[in-house]
């Protein structure tokens, strides 16, 4: 896919993750709007972008991913701005394993209502042009984080929602590839919450197995998830699929296409 003219839109931009899929999606031609909750960072994000980029190559809207009626609200703007949507990321994501409900409601709950209202947009029998959603998961959604099990379960669900959705496009001709990003540990704000008992909570106990991972293998820089970002935008061959960067590679997931081709050992039920 070339970005040149495209009308990108991520959520959770304002900073982090969001804010270098932003960048380089400006880097490379697209016209971004940017979605997030924190209305001051979001507009003080737009402010430095059009100095860099010039005015009219993004857009802020201020909206929570878990409202449908600020989510849909949101979109129905960007479309009559931008008048079309051909790129969507679902980044928007939290770590609070105390308030488990919540963190459910934006990681994947977001990111389910999301795909929905971008594909609204985006798919071909509703006049949409086609295009790509890339959904954020995390190395959570690949194998167990102990210290994180409803993040772990949100990222898991991201991943199995993900696929499900690149099949039910593929099948019925919308025209959208749905892939999704795992990254290892990014250098965001994100992390200190895996040093806070008040996000971990009960399992803050086992804060020192994220710490022993990090110090062993390193943590990823987030214009290094960005590059691995752009291949999934970029490569129009990938649907369904599911891309792990972590320090020392990044490699494309091979996920059985059917529960029952799992690696597995027998067990008699007799």
């Amino acid at each position: 896919m070339d970005l040149k003219e495209k009308v990108a839109v991520v959520t959770g931009a304002a900073q982090g993750l969001g804010r270098s899929f932003v960048e380089i999606l400006l880097k490379n031609g697209a016209k971004v709007a940017l979605i997030d909750v924190n209305t001051s960072l979001g507009n003080e994000l737009k402010s430095t972008l059009d100095q860099e980029y010039g005015r009219g190559r993004t857009e802020f809207y201020s909206a929570d991913v878990t409202s449908e009626e600020d989510f849909k609200g949101v979109f129905e703007k960007i479309v009559k701005t931008f008048g079309r949507i051909d790129i969507f990321c679902n980044n928007a994501g939290i770590i609070n394993e105390r308030n488990w409900e919540k963190t459910i409601a934006i990681n994947l709950g977001g990111v389910v209502r999301g795909t929905y209202l971008a594909l609204e947009h985006m798919k071909k029998e509703n006049g949409g042009n086609g295009g790509v959603i890339v959904n954020v998961s995390s190395i959570a959604g690949l194998g167990p984080l102990p210290m994180l099990p409803i993040y772990t379960a949100t990222k898991h669900g991201v991943v199995g929602f993900s696929r499900a959705m690149a099949a039910v496009s593929k099948l019925s001709n919308y025209g959208v590839r749905i892939n999704i990003l795992c990254p290892w540990y990014v250098k965001t704000n994100l992390l200190s919450n895996l040093s806070s008992e008040e996000h971990i909570g009960g399992f803050f106990q086992l804060k020192g197995i994220a710490e022993t991972m990090m110090q062993d293998s390193g943590c990823l820089e987030a214009d290094a998830v960005a590059k691995a970002f752009l291949i999934l935008i970029k490569d129009e061959s990938k649907n369904g699929e599911a891309l792990m960067i972590d320090p020392d590679k990044a490699a494309f997931v091979t996920l059985p296409e059917q529960a029952k081709d799992f690696p597995s050992t027998p067990v008699s039920l007799e």
